[in-house]
């Protein structure tokens, strides 16, 4: 049988109340212990010499402490079959001490294992066998209700992640009420945007509604430059803030009062919730956080407010959230990207083109589910609809005006350009172009632009009607034609040689060489 010791302010009682002439049985009721142990208290207390006449002041500490003596089972090391049963689960009980497990949740998981022992016992038995621990406390003053929630993120421990095949830190992100302390936790194998935004939503649901202001930890995901007064916020979880109504006020950085609340949450899920447990997946380790919150630490007595975190949320919390979104958040993704040479930047595996003038230079972006959106120094450039992974869209605006067609594969645009120039080039581009795969024909019909451009395009224009009457097909045939017109067009032109002009590299006028003297034959 299990044996309860019995407190000395309890005999103290029993016998001041008997002294009192009350019956035993009213004296358990009062006490609220067995009547069994009523009456052993009076008759050990009656064998030391206490009569019914006597005065309480005869309850002294001395006297009092004679009867506890006797009251004491006889035991060889003054413990039961309580302090036995946990003595043989020394080891474990060391390493959840080790891990700061609470003894409230080792009294639950020796239950689990058929080992039922009271959490006074218990606790008995850990400083005895491993010493008390430190504790400290950080008070902080209330707000108003429904105004505050404060969250951090706290490591749990490891888990199997189906996804990646591979055992992954688990991370709890913790809401906690800051008038109720009633508590929301998110778990997540990281700490990244998403995360905190997925948690915040699962928050507003949990909650039944939005809090006015959000103080976050200085996590890198809310805050880009941690500061006193001026913190420097993300703009993207400023955008969501803005979406849901609250506001952001972060806590200092080494300042665990400002949040002292979840700091203390925090602890309270790495121990009472996590601690001791194995799940087989985040999944199952969620809906098991969600049912802890709800029942568990919601319904307990909170040791600060003595009262039931969930009863008193819904009680004088509650009514002052913010509305519940009603539809899912869809996250934005920010980010900055340089303009390449081909006028396109890359986001989310997709291809945007930017306007030309600005290559080589860096951009912000803005990418929903829906829209694409450029911002150069903080204008607006451009915007483009939301691409799946490896598509590309581009403006033949943003391209150089010669390149457009090219780089658009524009057939059409090719032809009317060529028609422009002459009848007679647009008819020789539509027999380049002719066949299954025009595209890849394209490069003939720049170089006869260019032709266009070196010779004009009325000598084009004649060079092309004779090439197609004859059938040619070739922009080199073209250039050949105008080449040979304009050697014709030289020959032409040229004017006679003079007559004085002497045949010969090396030839003289006769009177070049006179030498004044008479020849004689």
């Amino acid at each position: 049988m299990a044996y309860r010791e019995v407190p000395v302010f309890e005999v103290r009682e029993v016998l001041r109340l008997w002294l009192s002439v009350i019956g035993f049985r009213r004296i358990a009721d009062m006490v609220r212990c067995d009547r069994k142990t009523v009456t052993k208290i009076v008759r050990i207390a009656e064998a030391l010499g206490l009569v019914r006449t006597d005065s309480p002041e005869r309850l002294t500490d001395d006297f009092v402490g004679a009867v506890m003596v006797e009251l004491a089972p006889a035991r060889p090391d003054r413990h039961g079959e309580s302090w036995a049963a946990l003595a043989e689960h020394r080891d474990r009980l060391k390493g959840w001490r080790d891990g700061r497990v609470p003894a409230k949740k080792m009294v639950e998981l020796l239950g689990r294992q058929g080992v039922v022992v009271p959490e006074r016992t218990l606790n008995r038995f850990l400083a005895a066998e491993f010493g008390s621990p430190a504790r400290s406390t950080v008070p902080v003053v209330d707000g108003e209700p429904g105004v505050e929630l404060q969250v951090d993120f706290g490591e749990l421990g490891r888990m199997f992640d189906e996804e990646t095949g591979k055992r992954r830190r688990v991370w709890a992100l913790v809401f906690t009420a800051g008038v109720s302390r009633h508590t929301f936790v998110w778990l997540s194998f990281n700490q990244n945007l998403a995360t905190v935004i997925d948690g915040c939503e699962a928050a507003w649901v949990f909650f039944g509604g939005v809090f006015k202001v959000l103080v976050p930890d200085n996590m890198a995901t809310v805050v880009t430059k941690a500061d006193a007064l001026d913190p420097v916020l993300n703009v993207a979880f400023v955008e969501y803030a803005q979406s849901r109504g609250f506001l952001i006020d972060p806590a200092r950085v080494r300042a665990p009062q400002d949040k002292g609340r979840v700091e203390r949450a925090v602890q309270f899920v790495q121990t009472s919730f996590w601690a001791g447990e194995d799940f087989g997946c985040l999944a199952e380790a969620q809906t098991a956080a969600e049912l802890w919150c709800a029942s568990r630490a919601g319904l307990r007595t909170h040791g600060t407010t003595q009262a039931q975190p969930a009863v008193m949320f819904a009680d004088i919390e509650a009514p002052a959230l913010l509305p519940a979104p009603e539809e899912r958040y869809d996250l934005p993704i920010y980010r900055t990207a340089k303009v390449a040479r081909d006028h396109h930047i890359s986001v989310g595996k997709s291809l945007y083109s930017v306007p030309g003038d600005l290559i080589g230079t860096t951009v912000d972006v803005r990418a929903d589910k829906v829209l694409v959106k450029i911002f150069a120094a903080g204008q607006l450039v451009k915007c483009h609809p939301r691409q799946k992974p490896g598509a590309r869209v581009t403006d033949p605006a943003d391209l150089p005006s010669e390149r457009t067609d090219y780089a658009m594969r524009d057939i059409e645009s090719q032809r009317r350009q060529a028609y422009r120039r002459g009848e007679s080039i647009g008819a020789f581009t539509d027999v380049i172009l002719d066949g299954p795969l025009p595209w890849t024909r394209m490069r003939h019909v720049y170089k006869l632009f260019r032709t266009c451009d070196r010779y004009g395009n009325d000598r084009v224009n004649t060079a092309c009607e004779r090439a197609v009457d004859a059938g040619a097909t070739s922009v080199t045939t073209i250039v050949g034609m105008i080449e040979r017109a304009l050697e014709a067009e030289q020959a032409n032109d040229e004017p006679p040689p003079p007559d004085n002009v002497i045949v010969g590299r090396f030839a003289r006028d006769a009177s070049h060489f006179a030498t004044g003297r008479e020849v004689t034959r």
